[in-house]
């Protein structure tokens, strides 16, 4: 029972720390990995897993969410938008590959969404870098233990 709840609390942590909510997966991940009752390879599935549906969640949002952009709630000032959406135009997709990254992750999934990126290389993308960050994370963590 423990077990799973191990795994059920990584993924949920990795779901919220992809979205705007914070929170740190990798604390989570870490100690579970630390812990030795876990399996290494379903422990990295399970983050990433957890981890890239918190980005497709922004994805989403990101596809509908200038549907309302003339509302005075709309929570970004045209400007930030607008600025937003060159430096990903002038990235492109690559920029994608920095979706793991702290303070920029986020935004970068978002606006993925908002400029159309194809779902199918989002997902391939992002998924590319949220596990490559796990398992290098897993493999220092490794080599410190």
């Amino acid at each position: 029972m423990w077990e799973v709840s191990g795994y059920l609390g990584l993924f949920l942590a990795a779901l919220v720390a992809a979205t705007f909510l914070p929170m740190q997966s990798e604390v989570v991940l870490v100690g579970l990995q630390l812990a030795g009752q876990h399996s290494l390879a379903l422990l990295l599935l399970v983050a990433t897993v957890g981890n890239v549906l918190g980005s497709l969640i922004n994805w989403l949002l990101g596809r509908y969410i200038e549907r309302w952009r003339e509302r005075r709630w709309f929570p970004v000032p045209p400007d930030k938008l607008a600025k937003a959406q060159r430096v990903y135009q002038r990235y492109g997709y690559w920029s994608l590959l920095l979706s793991w990254a702290p303070f920029i992750g986020d935004p970068l999934t978002l606006m993925a969404g908002v400029l159309r990126e194809p779902l199918w290389r989002f997902l391939l993308i992002v998924t590319v870098a949220k596990a490559g960050r796990y398992l290098l994370l897993m493999a220092v963590t490794a080599q410190l233990i």
